[in-house]
Protein backbone atom coordinates (compact mmCIF):
# COMPACT_ATOMS: atom_id res chain seq x y z
CA UNK A 1 0.00 0.00 0.00
CA UNK A 2 2.78 2.50 0.67
CA UNK A 3 3.67 1.89 -2.91
CA UNK A 4 0.33 2.74 -4.57
CA UNK A 5 0.65 6.21 -4.32
CA UNK A 6 3.65 6.81 -5.78
CA UNK A 7 2.76 4.68 -8.30
CA UNK A 8 -0.18 6.18 -9.20
CA UNK A 9 1.55 9.59 -9.94
CA UNK A 10 4.08 8.09 -11.92
CA UNK A 11 1.64 6.76 -14.13
CA UNK A 12 -0.56 10.28 -13.65
CA UNK A 13 2.65 12.30 -14.51
CA UNK A 14 3.77 9.88 -17.91
CA UNK A 15 -0.42 10.25 -19.15
CA UNK A 16 0.05 13.80 -18.20
CA UNK A 17 3.12 14.58 -20.03
CA UNK A 18 2.07 12.68 -23.15
CA UNK A 19 -1.63 14.55 -23.23
CA UNK A 20 0.29 18.09 -22.95
CA UNK A 21 2.97 17.41 -25.31
CA UNK A 22 -0.19 17.02 -27.93
CA UNK A 23 -1.48 21.40 -26.39
CA UNK A 24 -0.61 23.94 -28.64
CA UNK A 25 -1.44 26.13 -31.23
CA UNK A 26 0.92 23.73 -33.61
CA UNK A 27 -1.73 21.03 -34.16
CA UNK A 28 0.00 17.42 -34.01
CA UNK A 29 -1.16 13.63 -33.39
CA UNK A 30 -0.85 12.10 -30.80
CA UNK A 31 0.02 9.30 -33.13
CA UNK A 32 2.97 11.29 -34.43
CA UNK A 33 4.01 12.34 -30.70
CA UNK A 34 4.03 8.34 -29.59
CA UNK A 35 6.20 7.31 -32.65
CA UNK A 36 8.67 10.53 -31.35
CA UNK A 37 8.73 8.98 -27.95
CA UNK A 38 9.77 5.85 -29.04
CA UNK A 39 12.10 7.25 -31.55
CA UNK A 40 15.18 6.80 -28.92
CA UNK A 41 14.54 3.38 -28.49
CA UNK A 42 13.82 2.90 -32.57
CA UNK A 43 14.75 5.61 -34.41
CA UNK A 44 12.94 4.07 -37.67
CA UNK A 45 9.97 4.99 -35.59
CA UNK A 46 9.93 8.50 -36.22
CA UNK A 47 10.36 8.13 -39.80
CA UNK A 48 7.61 10.27 -41.93
CA UNK A 49 7.03 12.56 -39.14
CA UNK A 50 7.25 16.25 -40.33
CA UNK A 51 11.23 17.83 -38.96
CA UNK A 52 8.64 20.50 -37.64
CA UNK A 53 6.42 18.59 -35.61
CA UNK A 54 9.65 16.70 -34.89
CA UNK A 55 11.46 19.85 -33.30
CA UNK A 56 8.42 21.26 -31.04
CA UNK A 57 7.68 17.89 -29.79
CA UNK A 58 11.22 17.21 -28.57
CA UNK A 59 13.05 20.22 -28.37
CA UNK A 60 10.08 22.57 -27.42
CA UNK A 61 7.00 21.19 -25.20
CA UNK A 62 8.77 17.82 -23.97
CA UNK A 63 11.35 20.18 -22.46
CA UNK A 64 8.92 22.42 -20.95
CA UNK A 65 7.28 19.53 -19.75
CA UNK A 66 10.59 17.84 -17.94
CA UNK A 67 11.63 21.80 -16.49
CA UNK A 68 7.67 21.59 -14.74
CA UNK A 69 8.68 18.66 -13.72
CA UNK A 70 11.60 19.24 -12.23
CA UNK A 71 11.03 22.72 -10.71
CA UNK A 72 7.70 20.95 -9.19
CA UNK A 73 9.59 18.22 -7.28
CA UNK A 74 12.08 20.57 -5.93
CA UNK A 75 9.78 22.94 -4.71
CA UNK A 76 7.53 20.55 -2.87
CA UNK A 77 10.47 18.97 -1.70
CA UNK A 78 11.91 22.36 -0.25
CA UNK A 79 8.92 22.65 1.08
CA UNK A 80 8.38 19.64 2.91
CA UNK A 81 11.84 19.86 4.09
CA UNK A 82 11.17 23.00 5.38
CA UNK A 83 7.68 22.06 7.96
CA UNK A 84 9.51 19.38 9.09
CA UNK A 85 12.72 20.83 9.94
CA UNK A 86 11.06 24.41 11.48
CA UNK A 87 8.52 22.20 13.03
CA UNK A 88 6.29 24.93 11.20
CA UNK A 89 3.49 23.74 9.33
CA UNK A 90 2.81 27.23 7.08
CA UNK A 91 6.61 27.23 5.74
CA UNK A 92 6.90 26.48 2.32
CA UNK A 93 10.24 27.26 -0.08
CA UNK A 94 10.00 31.01 0.34
CA UNK A 95 9.93 31.40 4.11
CA UNK A 96 13.72 32.44 4.34
CA UNK A 97 13.48 34.86 1.51
CA UNK A 98 15.09 32.39 -1.11
CA UNK A 99 12.41 33.51 -3.66
CA UNK A 100 12.07 37.32 -2.96
CA UNK A 101 16.40 36.97 -3.01
CA UNK A 102 16.04 35.54 -6.62
CA UNK A 103 13.60 37.89 -7.45
CA UNK A 104 15.77 40.78 -6.30
CA UNK A 105 18.90 39.42 -8.01
CA UNK A 106 16.74 39.20 -11.53
CA UNK A 107 15.05 42.49 -11.16
CA UNK A 108 18.67 44.05 -10.81
CA UNK A 109 19.72 42.38 -13.94
CA UNK A 110 16.66 43.21 -15.89
CA UNK A 111 17.53 47.25 -14.62
CA UNK A 112 21.08 46.82 -15.67
CA UNK A 113 20.12 45.66 -19.19
CA UNK A 114 21.59 41.99 -18.45
CA UNK A 115 17.86 40.20 -18.95
CA UNK A 116 18.77 39.60 -22.73
CA UNK A 117 22.75 39.07 -22.35
CA UNK A 118 23.43 35.15 -23.19
CA UNK A 119 26.41 33.04 -22.10
CA UNK A 120 26.67 29.37 -23.61
CA UNK A 121 23.28 29.67 -24.51
CA UNK A 122 22.19 30.41 -21.52
CA UNK A 123 20.54 33.81 -20.44
CA UNK A 124 21.42 35.89 -17.64
CA UNK A 125 19.09 36.28 -15.32
CA UNK A 126 19.19 32.64 -14.23
CA UNK A 127 22.76 33.17 -12.86
CA UNK A 128 21.64 36.43 -11.31
CA UNK A 129 18.22 34.95 -9.63
CA UNK A 130 20.39 32.33 -8.13
CA UNK A 131 23.16 34.45 -7.17
CA UNK A 132 20.21 36.78 -5.22
CA UNK A 133 18.81 33.74 -3.60
CA UNK A 134 22.21 32.49 -2.11
CA UNK A 135 22.33 36.34 -0.86
CA UNK A 136 19.59 36.34 0.56
CA UNK A 137 20.18 32.50 2.05
CA UNK A 138 22.93 34.17 3.97
CA UNK A 139 21.70 37.31 5.21
CA UNK A 140 19.27 34.60 6.80
CA UNK A 141 21.52 32.75 8.42
CA UNK A 142 23.39 35.72 9.70
CA UNK A 143 20.46 37.26 11.37
CA UNK A 144 18.87 33.96 12.74
CA UNK A 145 22.25 32.24 14.68
CA UNK A 146 21.63 33.00 18.23
CA UNK A 147 25.07 32.81 20.19
CA UNK A 148 26.16 30.37 17.02
CA UNK A 149 23.19 28.43 17.14
CA UNK A 150 20.23 28.27 14.89
CA UNK A 151 16.81 29.21 16.15
CA UNK A 152 14.22 27.99 14.44
CA UNK A 153 11.72 30.99 15.27
CA UNK A 154 14.65 33.72 14.91
CA UNK A 155 15.56 31.63 11.79
CA UNK A 156 11.59 32.42 10.38
CA UNK A 157 11.58 35.82 11.58
CA UNK A 158 14.99 36.81 9.56
CA UNK A 159 13.57 35.40 6.70
CA UNK A 160 10.95 37.46 6.96
CA UNK A 161 12.86 40.65 7.48
CA UNK A 162 14.75 39.82 4.91
CA UNK A 163 11.84 39.21 2.48
CA UNK A 164 10.57 42.63 3.47
CA UNK A 165 13.55 44.02 3.23
CA UNK A 166 14.65 42.72 -0.41
CA UNK A 167 11.02 43.46 -1.22
CA UNK A 168 11.19 47.30 -0.95
CA UNK A 169 14.29 47.30 -3.19
CA UNK A 170 12.08 45.30 -6.22
CA UNK A 171 9.62 47.83 -5.95
CA UNK A 172 12.33 50.63 -5.82
CA UNK A 173 14.11 49.38 -9.29
CA UNK A 174 10.76 48.60 -10.83
CA UNK A 175 10.24 52.12 -9.80
CA UNK A 176 13.74 53.43 -11.64
CA UNK A 177 12.66 51.88 -15.11
CA UNK A 178 8.85 51.72 -15.95
CA UNK A 179 9.99 50.39 -19.37
CA UNK A 180 11.16 47.18 -16.97
CA UNK A 181 8.43 46.65 -14.54
CA UNK A 182 6.24 44.39 -16.70
CA UNK A 183 9.32 42.31 -17.42
CA UNK A 184 10.15 41.95 -13.53
CA UNK A 185 6.23 41.44 -12.69
CA UNK A 186 5.83 38.81 -15.51
CA UNK A 187 9.08 37.03 -14.36
CA UNK A 188 8.21 37.06 -10.45
CA UNK A 189 5.09 35.65 -11.24
CA UNK A 190 6.93 32.76 -12.47
CA UNK A 191 6.60 31.12 -16.09
CA UNK A 192 8.23 28.62 -18.20
CA UNK A 193 7.73 30.01 -21.47
CA UNK A 194 11.26 30.03 -23.76
CA UNK A 195 12.53 27.69 -21.33
CA UNK A 196 14.52 24.91 -23.22
CA UNK A 197 16.79 21.95 -22.24
CA UNK A 198 19.29 24.00 -21.56
CA UNK A 199 17.36 24.97 -18.21
CA UNK A 200 16.15 21.63 -17.33
CA UNK A 201 19.99 20.73 -17.18
CA UNK A 202 20.82 23.78 -15.09
CA UNK A 203 18.54 22.47 -12.15
CA UNK A 204 18.62 18.77 -12.30
CA UNK A 205 21.93 18.38 -10.57
CA UNK A 206 20.74 20.50 -7.83
CA UNK A 207 17.80 18.77 -7.76
CA UNK A 208 19.18 15.38 -7.44
CA UNK A 209 22.30 16.46 -4.82
CA UNK A 210 19.67 18.56 -2.83
CA UNK A 211 17.37 14.85 -2.61
CA UNK A 212 19.85 12.64 -2.06
CA UNK A 213 21.26 14.42 0.92
CA UNK A 214 17.50 15.12 2.06
CA UNK A 215 16.48 10.82 1.37
CA UNK A 216 19.50 10.17 3.52
CA UNK A 217 18.96 12.15 6.42
CA UNK A 218 15.13 11.05 6.41
CA UNK A 219 15.14 8.67 9.76
CA UNK A 220 16.77 12.02 11.39
CA UNK A 221 14.24 14.08 10.06
CA UNK A 222 11.27 12.49 11.80
CA UNK A 223 13.61 12.35 14.91
CA UNK A 224 13.70 15.87 14.92
CA UNK A 225 10.35 17.02 14.10
CA UNK A 226 9.42 15.35 17.99
CA UNK A 227 11.64 18.55 19.16
CA UNK A 228 15.08 19.21 19.68
CA UNK A 229 15.42 17.87 23.07
CA UNK A 230 14.05 14.85 22.26
CA UNK A 231 16.17 14.64 19.22
CA UNK A 232 19.44 15.34 21.34
CA UNK A 233 18.31 12.79 24.02
CA UNK A 234 18.42 10.03 20.54
CA UNK A 235 21.63 11.12 19.74
CA UNK A 236 21.32 13.87 17.09
CA UNK A 237 23.16 16.71 16.21
CA UNK A 238 19.93 19.42 15.81
CA UNK A 239 22.33 22.23 14.98
CA UNK A 240 24.47 20.10 12.54
CA UNK A 241 21.41 18.20 10.83
CA UNK A 242 18.94 21.72 10.92
CA UNK A 243 22.32 23.38 9.29
CA UNK A 244 22.41 20.99 6.62
CA UNK A 245 18.69 20.04 5.07
CA UNK A 246 17.87 23.73 5.21
CA UNK A 247 20.86 24.51 3.47
CA UNK A 248 19.94 21.47 0.83
CA UNK A 249 16.52 22.47 0.22
CA UNK A 250 17.25 26.19 0.12
CA UNK A 251 19.83 25.49 -2.49
CA UNK A 252 17.15 23.26 -4.80
CA UNK A 253 14.89 25.94 -3.45
CA UNK A 254 17.10 28.98 -5.10
CA UNK A 255 18.03 26.56 -8.33
CA UNK A 256 14.30 26.06 -9.10
CA UNK A 257 13.49 29.80 -8.69
CA UNK A 258 16.29 30.93 -10.52
CA UNK A 259 14.70 29.27 -14.07
CA UNK A 260 11.50 29.58 -13.89
CA UNK A 261 10.73 32.63 -11.58
CA UNK A 262 8.34 33.01 -7.84
CA UNK A 263 5.65 30.12 -8.41
CA UNK A 264 4.10 30.17 -4.85
CA UNK A 265 1.79 27.62 -3.09
CA UNK A 266 3.50 24.37 -4.25
CA UNK A 267 5.80 23.64 -1.26
CA UNK A 268 3.28 24.82 1.06
CA UNK A 269 0.08 22.76 -0.06
CA UNK A 270 1.72 19.60 -1.25
CA UNK A 271 3.34 18.17 1.58
CA UNK A 272 0.26 18.55 3.45
CA UNK A 273 -1.98 16.35 0.35
CA UNK A 274 0.85 14.10 0.29
CA UNK A 275 1.05 13.53 4.20
CA UNK A 276 -2.70 13.18 4.59
CA UNK A 277 -2.81 10.34 2.34
CA UNK A 278 1.10 8.55 3.81
CA UNK A 279 1.13 9.91 6.98
CA UNK A 280 4.06 11.96 8.67
CA UNK A 281 7.19 9.24 7.78
CA UNK A 282 9.48 10.82 5.48
CA UNK A 283 11.04 7.58 3.90
CA UNK A 284 7.86 7.27 2.10
CA UNK A 285 6.45 11.21 2.26
CA UNK A 286 9.51 12.63 0.23
CA UNK A 287 9.48 10.98 -2.69
CA UNK A 288 5.79 11.08 -3.28
CA UNK A 289 5.84 14.45 -2.08
CA UNK A 290 8.48 15.00 -4.99
CA UNK A 291 5.99 13.63 -7.85
CA UNK A 292 3.36 15.02 -6.48
CA UNK A 293 4.51 18.86 -6.58
CA UNK A 294 6.01 17.85 -10.41
CA UNK A 295 2.65 16.75 -11.09
CA UNK A 296 1.19 20.05 -9.94
CA UNK A 297 3.18 22.09 -11.65
CA UNK A 298 2.86 20.19 -14.91
CA UNK A 299 -0.75 20.81 -14.82
CA UNK A 300 -0.91 24.04 -13.43
CA UNK A 301 1.76 25.29 -16.17
CA UNK A 302 -0.47 23.04 -19.27
CA UNK A 303 -3.33 25.68 -18.31
CA UNK A 304 -1.38 28.77 -17.97
CA UNK A 305 -0.90 28.13 -21.58
CA UNK A 306 -3.79 26.93 -23.03
CA UNK A 307 -6.47 28.45 -21.43
CA UNK A 308 -6.22 31.86 -22.94
CA UNK A 309 -6.90 32.38 -26.80
CA UNK A 310 -4.80 33.79 -29.37
CA UNK A 311 -1.32 31.80 -27.53
CA UNK A 312 -1.38 33.97 -24.72
CA UNK A 313 0.14 32.78 -21.48
CA UNK A 314 -1.19 33.24 -18.20
CA UNK A 315 1.87 33.34 -14.99
CA UNK A 316 2.09 29.84 -13.92
CA UNK A 317 2.39 31.24 -10.08
CA UNK A 318 -0.47 32.91 -10.79
CA UNK A 319 -2.58 29.18 -11.34
CA UNK A 320 -0.94 27.87 -8.70
CA UNK A 321 -1.54 30.36 -6.22
CA UNK A 322 -5.73 29.86 -8.02
CA UNK A 323 -5.37 25.64 -7.39
CA UNK A 324 -3.67 25.85 -3.93
CA UNK A 325 -5.26 28.81 -2.22
CA UNK A 326 -9.09 27.44 -2.13
CA UNK A 327 -7.60 24.02 -0.96
CA UNK A 328 -5.29 25.27 1.61
CA UNK A 329 -7.92 27.54 3.24
CA UNK A 330 -10.60 24.59 2.97
CA UNK A 331 -7.28 22.58 5.13
CA UNK A 332 -7.23 26.00 7.69
CA UNK A 333 -10.93 25.73 8.49
CA UNK A 334 -11.96 21.98 8.96
CA UNK A 335 -8.15 20.22 10.04
CA UNK A 336 -7.25 22.74 12.58
CA UNK A 337 -5.79 20.09 14.43
CA UNK A 338 -3.89 18.45 11.96
CA UNK A 339 -2.55 21.64 11.00
CA UNK A 340 -1.59 22.01 14.97
CA UNK A 341 -3.15 25.57 15.10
Amino acid sequence: MPFLLPLLLLLTIALAAFLTSGIGAYKIPYASILRLWASPLDPSAAQGVDETARYIVLHVRLARVCLALVVGGALALAGAVYQGVLLNPLADPFTLGVSTGAAFGASLAILLGAGGVHFLSVNALPPAAFAGAVLALYMVYLLGRVDGRIQTTTLVLAGIIVSTFLSAWISLLKSLNEDSISTIVFWIMGSFSGKSWVHVLLVLPYLLVGMGIILSYARELDILTLGDIQAQQLGVNVQRLRFRLLLAASLVTAAAVAVSGVIGFVGLVVPHLVRLGLGPQHRRLLPAVILAGALLVLISDTLARSILPGGEELPVGVVTAILGGPFFCFLLMHRKKYLQL
